[in-house]
C-alpha cells in the first residue's frame, strides 16, 4: 500500500453542494477514530488543525457524541465544506470552523483553552517546516496539563523513510513544494520536548504511515 496523498482541491469529489469528499479520509477516518478513542478523555476539548473537508470531524464525533470538537481549515472552500459537512451531519457538538495559520504566534482560539487535544491529520508534510513547529507550539501552548498532541500523516524514523513508497511520496511532495516534505520523527519529537511534550505512544497504520501521540507535562 501507499502513504495517503494530500487531496488537491480540484481533485476531490463534491457532492451537488458545498461539501467535499476526500478519498482518503474515507479510508483512514475508521483507523484514526479507533486510536483517538484509546487516548481521548470523557467530554474532551478538542482542537482539529487543518481539517480538511470535514468528514474526519463528522466521524470522529458522530463515534463519540461526548466530545466537542473545534475544527479549522486556512482554505476557503474547505472551511465551507466543514460547515456543510456538520450541518448535514446535524452535530451541534462541532463549532464552526475557524481560520488559523499554524505558524503564528496566536491562534484566535486561546479564550477557549485549555484543550484536552490538539488533532492534525495529514498536515505537517504539506506545508512549511514552520507551520509544523507553529503546530507543536500552539499544543504547548492551548493543552491542559496531561492533554494530548495527536499527529497523523508519514515519517522517516532515524533519517530513513520507512517505505519505497514513502520516499516516492516525499520526492512528489518536494517537487511541487520545496518546503514541503515528509518529517522525520526525531526533528518532531524534538520540537515537541523543547515545548514541553513528552512522547507517549507511536502507532502504525495504514498505508505506512503513523500516529503519533505526545502528552503536555
Amino acid at each position: 500500500m501507499t502513504a495517503d496523498k494530500p487531496i488537491a482541491l480540484e481533485d476531490r469529489e463534491t457532492r451537488g453542494d458545498a461539501r467535499l469528499f476526500s478519498p482518503s479520509a474515507a479510508r483512514n477516518g475508521g483507523p484514526i477514530a479507533d486510536v483517538l478513542a484509546r487516548f481521548l478523555a470523557k467530554n474532551a476539548k478538542v482542537l482539529e488543525i487543518g481539517s480538511g473537508t470535514g468528514e474526519h470531524a463528522v466521524a470522529f464525533v458522530t463515534a463519540r457524541p461526548d466530545l466537542t470538537w473545534f475544527p479549522s481549515e486556512l482554505d476557503p472552500a474547505s472551511r465551507a465544506s466543514v460547515a456543510a459537512w456538520t450541518a448535514h451531519a446535524a452535530l451541534a457538538q462541532i463549532r464552526p470552523p475557524s481560520v488559523i495559520d499554524a505558524s503564528a504566534e496566536t491562534w484566535g482560539v486561546e479564550d477557549e483553552a485549555p484543550f484536552d487535544a490538539v488533532v492534525s491529520i495529514n498536515m505537517i508534510h504539506i506545508a512549511p517546516w514552520a507551520a509544523g513547529r507553529g503546530l507543536i507550539a500552539g499544543a504547548g501552548r492551548l493543552l491542559r496539563s496531561g492533554g494530548i498532541l495527536f499527529l497523523y500523516g508519514a515519517y522517516s524514523r532515524g533519517g530513513a523513510h520507512t517505505s519505497p513508497s514513502n520516499a516516492e511520496f516525499d520526492a512528489s511532495l518536494k517537487s511541487r513544494d520545496p518546503d514541503w516534505g515528509v518529517r522525520d520523527l526525531d526533528d518532531v519529537e524534538a520540537e515537541a520536548r523543547a515545548r514541553g511534550l513528552e512522547l507517549r505512544d507511536v502507532v502504525e497504520m495504514p498505508a505506512n504511515n503513523l500516529s503519533v501521540v505526545f502528552e503536555k507535562a
